[in-house]
């Protein structure tokens, strides 16, 4: 179980560290990861050639990789730093995006894996339950995915979770109305979040990028992906008071997160059954 002293405790850390954290993300949300990273206090890079992302991933506190828009290149430079990371024994975050979409989306997931496995993967109810299915356990059947966008509900993608956790040896951060961090059996539950998130497009991706930031400084990946999720709600909630659309969220969301206060997770730290 994670507390609001635990939360603020690696926001702190991140602040006072501001961990390198870096991305190979898709061209969507590349800005609004970034400015999201600054905002929380970690130091983002963007960084895709081929060329580089071995000794980029050499120097960074995290690796955070999302499948949003794929490319053979850019698949060759995942595998690349994802080995990397695997190296160093840093934290390699992992999103992806749309997983069950496309059996060439699925499949490339299905390769990368076989590179690194991740310390966290963090995708929606339907990603999550189509990397299950591929990995011919059960689960969802492939087409469960609207594009990028899930069809399930988070709590129906349970059991694909533990499945996936327990596939990988790695946590699982079930991303949805109500967020659920699952590691084997055990999970954390987090239920802070605003109907307004899922109306901005990269929120989620925006997700997997502060969760790379919270692993670089807190060892124990559960609770730090954990605390990641937490925050993100948190923010959305606190820019939702402000936020005349989704327009304005935006920007309150990246204020909020500049802004945030120990007793702002006091306050609205919502956790459990």
């Amino acid at each position: 179980m994670i507390s609001a002293q635990s939360v603020w405790k690696d926001v702190v850390k991140i602040r006072e560290q501001s961990p390198l954290v870096h991305n190979i993300t898709n061209f969507v949300v590349m800005n609004n990861t970034a400015n999201a990273l600054l905002a929380i206090g970690a130091s983002p890079v963007m960084a895709h050639a081929e060329e580089e992302v071995e000794d980029m991933a050499g120097i960074a506190g995290a690796l955070v990789i999302n499948i949003g828009t794929l490319s053979p290149l850019w698949v060759r430079a995942m595998k690349k730093a994802m080995a990397k990371a695997a190296s160093r024994g840093i934290p390699l975050v992992f999103d992806p995006v749309g997983a069950g979409a496309t059996p060439y989306r699925t499949q490339t997931v299905t390769e990368l894996f076989a590179a690194a496995s991740p310390g966290i993967i963090r995708g929606n109810a339907s990603e999550i339950s189509a990397l299950v299915s591929a990995a011919g356990k059960d689960g969802a059947a492939a087409g469960s995915t609207k594009g990028v966008d899930s069809t399930q509900s988070s709590a129906s993608a349970l059991s694909a979770a533990e499945t996936l956790s327990a596939l990988y040896n790695t946590v699982v951060s079930l991303s949805g109305e109500t967020d659920y961090i699952v590691k084997g059996k055990e999970r954390i539950i987090i239920r802070n979040g605003h109907a307004l998130m899922p109306k901005v497009t990269g929120l989620g991706c925006t997700a997997t990028a502060l969760t790379g930031a919270f692993a670089a400084v807190n060892g124990d990946y559960h609770a730090a992906a954990a605390h990641a999720m937490a925050v993100m709600g948190i923010a959305g909630e606190i820019a939702a008071r402000t936020a005349k659309g989704p327009g304005s969220f935006q920007a309150d969301f990246l204020d909020a997160l500049y802004r945030l206060k120990e007793a702002d997770i006091a306050e609205l730290l919502r956790t459990g059954e």
